[in-house]
């Protein structure tokens, strides 16, 4: 009868030297896999060369290592490259890697699908089929790190969660994977150049603050009143505002980090005067900053991209009471790469 062979990288390194010991080798053989499997991102026994053929053989007998294929690679205009990400299991998510002057970013996914249902977004209308391993999501990054390198001639230096689906509805996985990038023995990649952006799950905030984690924190706001952000958001009817504001308030008081506010203006829903007055007021809650974030429509329906003069007018506002506001640009909208339009579309 076959054994059913386990995936290595769900090993714990102590986890590893002890299968060593138990089969009759040195403990430490288990730190030089770990090496191969996490900083050195090797997918394949065979890449093992420090280890003996036999050894490598009894590897590949007990263990399976559940990698990723980059299936599709798309390159934009502007530099972005657009990853089409195979699962070991035939399923697909997106990751991209974002090029600017000094530095590249990597936008990963955390869900194949997503489990909410932002009325504005491509990647809502696919159906959540389930959450990415840790391994998995370490993957993208180590991928994208090695794109970087090649086409930039530099290591990855920033990474967000704001590909497919919802980090904190992945919790657990999301932090092992953080936990695995910055380790020395991952990738070493200081956390404060990580940001994991929310659509505002005031529990699970309150929990990241509790955890004590030390990445930043980007929360997709897109309204400071609660009719319009239920219309934009629906999942957000469950989790009014006020419950965001005191999630935000405690995190701010645990972490004294400042929070990032990602915040679409569409034509037409949240481009008034009164929508506004109310975020400038919110924002005034916990120290923040503002990304003002052009929109990518991905059809002809509600959610159309808002006049200049009204981005105008929450830049000007935002700044007369002395908040921190960017405007991001879209990048990567000719190969669907942009903001909210990952869709496992080629």
């Amino acid at each position: 009868m076959e054994i059913e062979k386990k995936d290595i990288r769900s090993l714990t390194k102590e986890q590893l030297r002890d299968f060593f010991v138990a089969n009759g080798d040195k403990a430490f053989r288990g730190n030089q896999v770990y090496e191969w499997l996490w900083s050195k991102a090797s997918h394949n026994f065979e890449d093992m060369t420090n280890v003996s053929k036999e050894t490598r053989q009894m590897l590949q007998n007990n263990f399976v290592i559940n990698h990723i294929e980059v299936d599709n690679m798309q390159r934009s205009v502007d530099g972005t490259v657009k990853n089409a990400v195979r699962l070991h299991d035939g399923l697909i998510v997106e990751s991209v890697l974002i090029p600017t002057g000094t530095r590249t970013t990597a936008c990963v996914s955390s869900q194949v699908g997503c489990s909410l249902d932002c009325s504005f977004c491509a990647t809502a209308r696919l159906k959540k089929m389930r959450n990415l391993n840790p391994d998995e999501i370490y993957d993208q990054v180590a991928a994208i790190n090695k794109e970087s390198l090649l086409y930039y001639n530099r290591k990855l230096s920033n990474i967000v969660f704001m590909g497919m689906g919802e980090p904190l509805m992945n919790y657990n996985n999301v932090l092992k994977a953080i936990e695995k990038i910055t380790s020395p023995e991952g990738l070493g990649m200081s956390p404060k150049r990580i940001t994991v952006s929310t659509s505002g799950l005031p529990k699970m905030i309150k929990k990241l603050a509790d955890d004590d984690v030390k990445f930043n924190l980007a929360v997709s706001l897109h309204s400071a009143i609660d009719e319009v952000r239920s219309q934009i958001m629906p999942f957000s009817k469950a989790f009014p505002l006020k419950d965001l504001r005191e999630s935000l308030e405690y995190w701010f008081e645990k972490t004294q980090s400042r929070v990032t506010y990602e915040y679409v203006v569409w034509d037409g829903i949240n481009d008034t005067k009164e929508a506004i007055e109310a975020f400038v007021k919110f924002c005034k809650y916990v120290p923040c900053k503002v990304n003002l974030i052009e929109y990518n429509p991905i059809d002809d329906g509600d959610f159309q991209q808002a006049k200049p003069d009204a981005i105008n007018n929450y830049i000007s506002n935002l700044e007369m009471n002395d908040i921190i506001v960017n405007v991001r640009r879209s990048r990567g909208k000719d190969i669907d790469a942009a903001c909210g339009q990952l869709a496992n579309k080629s």
